[in-house]
């Protein structure tokens, strides 16, 4: 697992040191416009009479703890930030002798529009601009009644930056939030599609359940007189399959109603979601495939590195196939099992072999490590244990990756998880690489099967 790339240095500065170092820029910026530089003939601005007295250095000593006090509040209350930095250029430009707010002393204004306009809600974004754009015109208007002239075109080219700085600002407000959005979509399709996919199997296994029951009945209904012991026998299969089925199906149920519970929209979503997908497998036979898949496996260019899906039906009995399918696929996958195996119950069974399958796949497309490790623990009476492990590429051989997928498999994992009340952490390993590891509790008195 790679560790997390720093920041770039623009980021790494927050706001209000963004808005001194526009301060500081702005201060020489004005210095410059004032004095000779090479290849000029004179400044471009002759220097007013009060910024060389003392009264005048004063000003711009005062407008400077202003700005850093602004500076200091930017990240905590903007709003009251920004009216120092709108007090500070004011002062600043007084003793400047000019005709307007220059657009040097409103640098550490536009830096707080943009800030504000980012991070803020979209009211107090307003206000910023307009008291940004109000102080600008009204400084103004002050000239113009006292008889002094007036820089109007100057005043509306800095109006201009502060609105195109508080524009910059909501741009990105708006690209953060829609990525939000699409993150948290995704995040619930994939919740979805898992399941979708978990009610497929449910119908799979009550299936074979009543495929069961019905063949004991049978087989009971023939011989109840000639051998009472066999049909006692296949009346006890019968009740066996029977109390298993129903006890899988009223987990699953009220874990879906609870879920649906903090969400009054998802049995609706769900339902018509499910009533799509049925619909479009009966139209095409030949696929079989699970949505789910969308979760891992989305590039149909990276089948070849990827493990072929293994039919879950037997459960973690199948995990030996699917080690000989994954080692075929470039990784090789050593499986343990700790404490005395036990028959599951059908619906616990086949989660934990989906847990260990996705997992698996994940480390074949995007963890570089050429082994891993499956664990499943039996040790605790009341519930099994599956943990999958990989220790990261190894330096200098590091295995190609196929990459694909949304990188949301861990949310429709852990969807599984919390749909049968277990628990479920996933992250990396102290010594590198990363673990999966799943706890489903078993019900009580769990029949084998």
């Amino acid at each position: 697992m790679s560790a997390t790339p720093s920041a770039p240095f623009f980021k790494r500065l927050t706001p209000g040191r963004w808005a001194a170092v526009a301060w500081g820029a702005g201060i020489v910026f004005t210095a410059l416009l004032r004095i000779s530089v090479p290849g000029q003939e004179g400044p471009d601005v002759m220097p007013g009479f009060v910024i060389l007295r003392w009264d005048g250095l004063l000003m711009l000593g005062v407008a400077t703890l202003l700005t850093l006090r602004g500076g200091a509040l930017l990240d905590r209350r903007p709003t009251a930030a920004l009216h120092y930095l709108l007090v500070a250029s004011v002062i600043a430009s007084t003793p400047l002798g000019v005709t307007a707010i220059p657009f040097a002393q409103y640098l550490a204004v536009d830096v707080a529009l943009y800030a504000i306009a980012a991070a803020r809600p979209r009211r107090e974004a307003w206000r910023a601009l307009l008291l940004a754009l109000g102080l600008i015109f009204v400084y103004l208007a002050v000239r113009l009644l006292s008889g002094w002239s007036a820089g109007t075109t100057s005043g509306l080219a800095v109006a201009l930056t502060a609105l195109v700085a508080w524009l910059l600002g909501r741009s990105e407000r708006q690209a953060r939030e829609y990525a939000e959005q699409s993150r948290a979509q995704v995040a619930q399709q994939a919740v979805t599609a898992e399941r979708l996919r978990i009610a497929r199997e449910m119908h799979d296994t009550v299936a074979h359940s009543i495929g069961i029951v019905a063949l004991q009945a049978g087989a009971a209904r023939r011989v109840i007189d000639t051998q009472p012991e066999g049909a006692r026998q296949a009346l006890a299969e019968i009740e066996t399959a029977s109390r298993e089925t129903l006890a899988g199906l009223r987990r699953m149920l009220g874990a879906l109603r609870t879920a649906g519970q903090a969400d009054a929209t998802f049995a609706d979503r769900t339902e018509e979601a499910f009533r799509t997908e049925e619909s479009s497998r009966t139209e095409d036979p030949s696929r079989t495939e699970d949505p789910s898949r969308q979760d891992t496996e989305t590039d149909t260019d990276t089948d070849a590195a990827t493990p072929p899906r293994i039919e879950a039906a037997s459960g973690l009995a199948a995990l030996g196939r699917l080690a000989e399918a994954t080692g075929a696929a470039g990784v090789r996958v050593a499986v343990r099992r700790v404490g005395a195996p036990r028959p599951l119950p059908p619906d616990i069974d086949l989660s934990a072999f989906r847990l260990v399958q996705e997992s698996v796949t994940n480390v074949v497309r995007h963890s570089g490590a050429d082994t891993c490790t499956v664990t499943v623990d039996h040790r605790d009476p009341e519930a099994v244990a599956v943990t999958v492990e990989d220790r990261g590429p190894t330096p200098g051989s590091e295995r190609e990756r196929p990459g694909g997928g949304s990188g949301y498999g861990l949310a429709g994992m852990r969807e599984r998880v919390a749909l049968l009340h277990g628990e479920f952490t996933a992250g990396p390993r102290p010594g590198g690489g990363f673990r999966v590891t799943a706890r489903l509790p078993l019900p009580a008195g769990a029949n084998a099967r």
